[in-house]
């Protein structure tokens, strides 16, 4: 037989409640109180009963999140920011790939009505609006992302067309005039990829540049190495460019390095950005000027929302957007490079 939370209970000196507070991560319970039934929660290696806290409660204490690819640095970067803001609501979170498919995701949302979760954050890549409006579902979700989300459901995202809009401006500013845009799908574009090329090309007009369809470099794959061939081969068929926005700070080390084997110094030839601010931007040489999301906010408000649904509140769908900034460093310095080309 199991450790038992009347167990827990007996050896920290409290009730079945408190106990049952602390587990749930419920706030008015005392340090002293909190730091002694966990200190026997470790002892006896209590672990909570799902299926007891269904019988009980009707809810699991699990959250699922749902996005393309857990390899995919963004992604689990996100995962950690919301595992971190799911936990202080006293959720624990269990997470789903989808493989950026219309099959995977339209899987994840089936096996939703299995009743192991209480909610779901769901960053969709594939399915329509129009598709996520027909589940029917009483698990309540959350979409996260620039990607399709019905009116009638919470959305949490930043502004994409407003950060790639500075982004650009960022790089005019520095006396760049021939700015690409890489990093997008070569065929059918992404809501994500969209929305940030329309910032993009938004600020080459407000600068009195015209947007040059043939400075836009598409990419096989979401990769470093899908950017290396997408950006190498433009650069090898005689792309003239002076600044380069990434759609993403993967893109964005592949444009390194398909600069550098060209002999194209960064960033006094060509000034780069990324998108995502990922831990690998910071140690890149040149280390990378990128899009920076607020993650903890995004996670924080997506869990708020989804524990409002999950309590029983039925308002309209809620949109939603959080913070960004660009985060200003080496490939695109805040200032003109001396030397570097100005047209």
């Amino acid at each position: 037989m199991g450790v038992r939370l009347q167990d827990v209970a007996e050896l920290a000196g409290v009730s079945m409640k408190t106990v049952s507070n602390v587990v749930r991560g419920y706030e008015h319970v005392s340090v002293s109180t909190r730091d002694r039934v966990q200190r026997a929660i470790d002892e006896l290696g209590y672990r909570p009963n799902l299926m007891g806290r269904r019988l009980a409660t009707g809810r699991t204490g699990l959250l699922a999140l749902a996005f393309a690819n857990v390899a995919l640095p963004y992604f689990a970067e996100l995962s950690r920011a919301v595992s971190a803001a799911a936990g202080k609501a006293g959720y624990r979170v269990l997470l789903e790939e989808t493989d950026g498919t219309l099959e995977g995701e339209r899987a994840v949302l089936a096996g939703s009505e299995s009743g192991m979760v209480d909610g779901m954050l769901f960053q969709p890549s594939a399915m329509s609006s129009a598709e996520i409006s027909r589940h029917r579902s009483e698990l309540p979700i959350v979409i996260l992302g620039e990607g399709a989300a019905p009116l009638p459901v919470d959305r949490v995202m930043i502004d994409n067309f407003e950060a790639a809009r500075a982004a650009t401006t960022h790089l005019v500013a520095l006396g760049r005039r021939r700015i690409g845009f890489a990093g997008h799908e070569p065929q059918e574009l992404s809501s994500t990829s969209m929305q940030r090329i329309a910032g993009y090309q938004q600020a080459l007009e407000d600068a009195g540049l015209r947007p040059d369809p043939g400075l836009l470099f598409a990419s096989r794959e979401i990769s470093p190495s899908g950017a290396v061939d997408g950006i190498g081969r433009a650069l090898d068929a005689g792309a003239d460019i002076d600044g380069l926005v990434c759609r993403d700070d993967l893109a964005a080390i592949g444009a390194l390095r398909a600069l550098q084997e060209r002999g194209r110094h960064v960033p006094e030839d060509v000034a780069v950005t990324g998108w995502d601010n990922i831990e690998l931007s910071r140690v890149t040489y040149p280390s990378l000027t990128t899009i920076a999301p607020d993650l903890e906010g995004l996670a924080r408000r997506a869990v708020e929302m989804l524990a409002e649904r999950i309590e029983g509140f039925a308002g309209v769908g809620r949109h939603e957007l959080v913070d960004h900034r660009l985060e200003v460093r080496e490939s695109a310095p805040a200032a003109p490079i001396p030397g570097s080309l100005q047209r």
